[in-house]
């Protein structure tokens, strides 16, 4: 998902993306601290867009004052 998708979401659905985003990251952390992750660069990707989604979030209430 990329920065213009995620800015043309409503801060509801940000919300409920960036949680999505943080119990996914914890499964591939289970994952990985179990041996079962083959793709470790998934962790990143979904940290990274995390990250990307709180920005965001930042950005919207920033602008909203």
């Amino acid at each position: 998902m990329n920065a213009q998708e995620l800015r043309a979401k409503t801060p509801d659905e940000l919300k409920t993306e960036l949680a999505n985003l943080k119990k996914e990251s914890f499964n591939l952390r289970f994952q990985q601290a179990t041996g079962q992750l083959e793709n470790t660069a998934q962790i990143r990707k979904a940290r990274r867009t995390a990250a990307l989604v709180k920005t965001i979030l930042n950005e919207k209430a920033k602008s909203a004052e």
